[in-house]
This record gives C-alpha cells, sequence and structure tokens, in this order.
C-alpha cells in the first residue's frame, strides 16, 4: 500500500510542477515575442515565484529515487540527453533572469537568454514526457536501449504540445498580473492558444495508442468512468478558460487551465495504473522495500506542508496586479564629516565554533541512526529518540543565531569610515 502513497506523491508533485512551473516558462516563451518593456515585466513577474515552482521538480525525482527506484533506474538513462539539456537551460534560465533583474534596466542579451532558455527547458521536458510514455527498450526489467531513443516522432510531439500548454498557462497568468494586454488582444491571444491546445491533446490522444506498447483496458467500468470523468472535467474547464479570456475576473482563466492541466493528469494515470513504466512494469515491480517507503512517505509527508506554506505565502506576498517600481529622487549628499564607528563584532569565537561543532555531530549521528531505525538494521535509538535529536539540535541553532543577531554579528560592515 505504501508504494502507491509514493506513487501519489510523484503525481501529486508532478501535477504542482506542471501547473506553476508551467506558467512561467510560458511567460518566458511569450516575452520572445514581446518589446523591450513588456520583457522587463515578464521577468519581474516571474521572478517572485520561479524556485518556489521548481522545487516541485526536485521533489518528484527524490520520491521518484527512493520509492520507485526501479522505475528511475530504467527511465533515467534512455533520457539522460534531454535531462542534461532541460538542467542545462535551467541554469540559463535562472541566470538570465536574475541578472536582468539585478541590471535595473532592459537588457536585451539577459532576456533573450531567459525567453530562449524557457523555450528550451520546455522541449526537453516534451522529449522526456514522449519518451516516458512510449516506453524505454527493455531486457529483462533493465534498461536495453539507445542513448537517442528518446528521439521519437512522438517525443516531437509531445515537445510541440507541451509548448502550447505552457504558452497557453502564461498567456492566463499574464491576464492576472498585467494591464499592458488590451481586453481584445487577451481573446484572441488566449483562445487561440486554447484551440491549439485543444487540438495537440487530441492529436497526442490518438496517437498514444499506436506509440504506446501497453493497451489501455477502457473496457473496466471504473477505469472508464474515471478516464471520461477526467475528460468532461477538463473540457468544462476548457469552456470556462474561453469564456474568461478577456473578460473579468482576471484570475478565471489560470484557475481553469490549472484544472485542465491536473484533468490531463489524472486521466493519463487512470489509463496507466498500476503501470509505472511501459509497457508492463507496474507499481509493485519497481517499488523501493518497505522500511524505505516507509521512511519516505513519512519524510516527505512532514516536508511537502512547509513546502506547500511557502508557495503560498509567495503568492499572497505577490498578490494583484504588477506595477513597475517608481525611482525616488536621489536626496542631495550630506555634508562631508569624517567619524569613526566600530565595525560589527565578527561571528564567530571558540563557543560559536564549538557549538556548530556540536550541532553538526549531533545532526550526522541523527542521520546515521535512522538509517538504523528504519532500516531494521538494530535498535540502538528508536524514532522518538531520532526526532529528539533533531529537535534539539535545531533549537540549539535558532537560539545561538538569535543571540549572535541580537549581538549584531549579522550586520553588514559599512567600513570604517562613514559619512553623516
Amino acid at each position: 500500500m505504501l508504494e502507491y502513497a509514493a506513487y501519489a506523491l510523484v503525481l501529486f508533485s508532478l501535477g504542482m510542477y506542471v501547473v506553476l512551473d508551467g506558467y512561467d516558462l510560458g511567460v518566458g516563451m511569450l516575452s520572445l515575442a514581446a518589446g523591450p518593456e513588456r520583457r522587463r515585466e515578464y521577468g519581474e513577474i516571474v521572478a517572485t515565484a520561479w524556485d518556489a515552482n521548481e522545487s516541485w521538480l526536485i521533489l518528484v525525482g527524490v520520491v521518484l529515487w527512493a520509492g520507485l527506484p526501479g522505475a528511475y533506474a530504467v527511465l533515467l538513462p534512455g533520457v539522460y540527453l534531454p535531462l542534461i539539456g532541460m538542467l542545462i537551460a535551467t541554469i540559463l534560465r535562472g541566470l538570465g533572469l536574475e541578472l536582468h533583474s539585478a541590471a535595473g534596466r532592459y537588457r536585451r542579451g539577459w532576456a533573450l537568454l531567459f525567453g530562449g532558455a524557457s523555450l528550451a527547458v520546455t522541449v526537453c521536458q516534451g522529449l522526456v514526457l514522449g519518451a516516458v510514455l512510449t516506453g524505454p527498450h527493455l531486457r529483462n526489467g533493465a534498461f536495453d536501449g539507445g542513448a537517442l531513443d528518446w528521439l521519437s516522432p512522438y517525443g516531437v510531439l509531445c515537445a510541440l504540445g507541451l509548448v502550447v500548454v505552457y504558452l497557453l498557462a502564461g498567456a492566463a497568468w499574464l491576464q492576472d498580473k498585467t494591464e499592458g494586454w488590451s481586453r481584445s488582444r487577451v481573446r484572441r491571444v488566449g483562445r487561440s492558444l486554447l484551440l491549439g491546445t485543444g487540438i495537440m491533446a487530441l492529436v497526442l490522444g490518438l496517437a498514444l495508442r499506436g506509440a504506446d506498447p501497453q493497451q489501455f483496458p477502457l473496457h473496466q467500468p471504473v477505469r472508464a468512468v474515471l478516464f471520461w470523468l477526467t475528460v468532461a472535467v477538463a473540457t468544462a474547464a476548457g469552456a470556462v478558460a474561453w469564456y474568461g479570456f478577456g473578460r473579468g475576473p482576471d484570475w478565471r482563466p489560470f484557475a481553469a487551465v490549472a484544472t485542465m492541466t491536473a484533468s490531463g493528469l489524472l486521466g493519463l494515470a487512470a489509463l496507466t495504473v498500476p503501470v509505472v513504466v511501459p509497457p508492463g512494469l507496474t507499481v509493485h515491480q519497481v517499488a523501493s522495500p518497505h522500511s524505505s517507503q516507509l521512511f519516505l512517505v513519512l519524510g516527505v509527508g512532514l516536508c511537502m506542508p512547509f513546502v506547500l506554506a511557502y508557495n503560498i505565502y509567495a503568492w499572497r506576498s505577490f498578490r494583484g496586479k504588477y506595477r513597475a517600481p517608481v525611482d525616488s529622487p536621489v536626496p542631495p549628499p550630506p555634508a562631508r564629516t569624517r567619524t569613526r564607528t566600530p565595525a560589527p563584532a565578527a561571528p564567530g569565537g571558540p563557543r560559536t565554533l564549538v557549538r556548530r561543532v556540536l550541532l553538526t555531530v549531533l545532526g550526522v549521528l541523527a542521520a546515521a541512526l535512522s538509517q538504523d531505525v528504519f532500516g531494521g538494521v538494530s535498535a540502538l535509538i528508536g524514532p522518538i529518540g531520532v526526532t529528539v535529536l533533531g529537535c534539539a539540535a535545531l533549537a540549539a541553532w535558532i537560539v545561538g543565531d538569535r543571540r549572535d543577531a541580537r549581538a549584531g554579528c549579522f550586520d553588514a560592515d559599512t567600513g570604517a569610515e562613514t559619512r553623516s
């Protein structure tokens, strides 16, 4: 049963990533067709939450590696090249976004790097999706394919379809966050992308039966009901998005597009469960041992509320329409007087060194003994002991850093000479 909990965590994290990072990748691609002012505006909108959105992709990899290692070991060798390309493009995308934001004004090179890298990330993800759906070449449950097996006609179609889906999400997000688009333009662009998404969904769905080696048992009543229910929900959400583009409230198209995306993922899961790797590797076959499953579900289950809280906090902090910052006038320079101010005390010292060494030892001890607890190797310490050690280390670190903050150890050193 725990293996299905791990599979559900993979689906949930993947859905959150596609919904959240999908819109900022779409905004990045839309910036390639925008003017200089719009490119900078789009970058500032994405900069508010792009790193939080990408954390869900990391969670997908962690849960897949720890909870379903058989699938991880089979799928990863088949998509090494597009995955490496995606990681490189992700780094370049963040580089262009942050340096453009720090430049203080429009920089064409950084803006184009952000938009081009967003397109590259999306294409690589589509190629990975196509390789997963068509299934890797297996022999005795192990990967037995080539380095370019991911490059297939269906993979190219998946890449094109994902580009259209992300562009649709980006257009819906821009309606909610900006005021630069006219209602007529929002309606025209959004509905065109929505129509393209529907066409690509139909083409990919029809082509999947020939590209995927497994058989979809739609003759099973429960599976058929769940699949057609997701199709109905996606269709209704598409109708809401069609009506909402160019009309208020501005948040409605994005909510509808997110519902469409989640419904598509659930429909695909309804077709394939319990198969994880086509054509026949099931959840039971690729799952890790029960002790690892327990450790994973508890660990990720405890971390999930914090990840969600961080995302909600970011959305709430930057809610509403984007407003370009207004440059405040620079005050005249004050009269020059030479004063000496003592530099703040440097953090460190014997007590700080000893405390952090002890905390490091506690952390290593907790990590080492947790393997004994959840792996069933020995019983040196129980789960309660691990919790106490972790909480003690965290409390000591917080108390020590708060004391250092009161002492001014974290204040910026403005130099020995100041002007007042």
